[in-house]
């Protein structure tokens, strides 16, 4: 299938911006994290600027260790992503609706019925960010004392995945007839349970809601480690990565469509879309003195917080000379392994001090971060997809509403006048507009080749 020349979009919904200290922005609500007003004028801004999704992360827990930095963090009031984006499907019409959700610390059989129900409430619009739990913090709150090693939550997800496709496959697409005249209401031979028994799980089935109309919600994932890019070669559709090095992007882009196709994938059918923090000025100056503003209002102890917190809490960085450069190697975390590495890796390549590599991590987590105006903008994005370092992005505004209404009025017309981003939704589903295919149900396979 020929690669389609219009780049994809996707909104990172966060509830005041990405920027550690957006919270603190005159322009933005402090209050935007529990405001479902606010997170409807969000999806209205993406959904009629014909963007392909709007994209909710989560960690069910507090990540900061201490009450300076809990204190100071904007993040610590906000909703849970599936009730939120069901909440968001009766306000849109054609965006596409992305929940995360771990496979760690969740059941597979409430995920399958939770996202199928998105699916049926959004008309075709839902999609699983599928995450393994990747902080500490997560293990206390449902029972453990560690989280589990990192190899070993990869193959708890991989099972967990397969499970939750079989829970969906549960009833044939037309396996309801509600045939109120002869009292049939479903036709049990196109029933089937899955009697799932593995190493990590145990499930019987069947799943109590009718197959969703993509079939399968899309199924989005972010691998980025070792284990992480076979795994997103495996099951992803949209591969969500943070990449800020062009050639570095194409590496990842090009070592992970061959992967897929080695597993009998088509590459088009897996769709690479890295993070993209657009700070958007009419000048280049102006876009400078907003980034500026923003790290003005950031505390030193967020500061140091959170490039821990990304690094794998396995530097004590209120300690470290803050002007001496940045090790090649620090020890490895049980952690999010892929983005400590390619911190690392940015900050030996471009010479860092530890005070230049904080900042770096609270301005965009290792995420592209391009400041300027909408052509440099626009320039670095069609770059980046026409080299095939991307499919498209998920733009991650520095704040909202604010940094979101930048995007939609100045880049958005750009990418469209080049020819590289569309004007209006075309398909019914989440799943027609991203150009993925519908999954046929496993059992209706196995009876046709028979």
């Amino acid at each position: 299938m020929r690669r389609n020349e219009e780049m994809k979009l996707g909104l990172y919904l966060v509830p005041t911006g990405y920027h550690e200290s957006a919270w603190r922005d005159p322009s933005a609500p402090a209050n935007g994290g529990v405001d479902i007003d606010h997170y409807g004028l969000l999806a209205a801004l993406a959904e009629r600027a014909a963007f392909h999704f709007v994209f909710c992360a989560d960690t069910p827990s507090v990540v900061e260790r201490d009450h300076a930095s809990i204190a100071r963090v904007g993040r610590n009031d906000g909703f849970e992503p599936i009730t939120l984006l069901s909440a968001l499907s009766s306000r849109t019409q054609d965006i596409g609706l992305v929940a995360t959700a771990t496979t760690t610390y969740n059941q597979p059989y409430h995920l399958a019925r939770m996202f199928a129900s998105l699916d049926h409430l959004s008309r075709g619009r839902a999609a699983w960010n599928i995450v393994t739990s990747g902080f500490k913090s997560e293990a206390p709150n449902f029972g453990e004392k560690e989280l589990p090693d990192h190899d070993t939550r990869y193959a708890r997800a991989r099972e967990f995945v397969e499970v939750v496709k079989g829970l969906w496959d549960t009833w044939e697409d037309d396996a309801f007839i509600r045939d109120k005249q002869e009292g049939i209401f479903v036709d049990t031979t196109k029933l089937h349970l899955l009697n799932h028994k593995g190493g990590h799980l145990s499930v019987r089935g069947p799943l109590n809601i009718a197959r969703s109309p993509q079939g399968y919600p899309v199924l989005v994932q972010a691998g980025a480690s070792e284990a992480g890019i076979e795994f997103a070669a495996e099951v992803g559709e949209v591969v969500f990565t943070a990449e800020p090095s062009l050639e570095n992007g194409k590496r990842y882009y090009a070592t992970l469509k061959e992967k897929a196709r080695a597993l009998g994938r088509d590459d088009n059918q897996v769709l690479v879309m890295p993070g993209i923090v657009p700070i958007v000025g009419s000048t280049k100056q102006e876009a400078s003195e907003k980034l500026q503003r923003l790290q003005s209002y950031t505390h030193i102890d967020v500061l140091f917080e959170r490039a821990d917190y990304w690094l794998g809490f396995v530097t004590d960085l209120r300690s470290m000379n803050l002007d001496a450069t940045v090790p090649e190697a620090l020890p490895q975390t049980n952690l999010i392994q892929s983005r400590q590495k390619l911190l690392l890796d940015l900050a030996v390549r471009q010479k860092l001090t530890w005070r230049q590599l904080i900042r770096l991590i609270s301005d965009s987590k290792g995420h592209l971060m391009v400041v300027g105006t909408p052509d440099e903008i626009v320039n670095v994005m069609v770059d980046t997809f026409d080299q095939r370092a991307a499919d498209g992005f998920n733009v991650l505004p520095p704040t909202v509403p604010g940094g979101l209404k930048d995007f939609v009025e100045l880049v958005v017309p750009e990418l469209r006048r080049r020819g590289k981003f569309r004007s209006g939704y075309f398909g019914q589903t989440l799943r027609e507009n991203l150009g993925l295919r519908r999954p046929l149900n496993r059992f209706t396979r196995t009876k046709c080749k028979r």
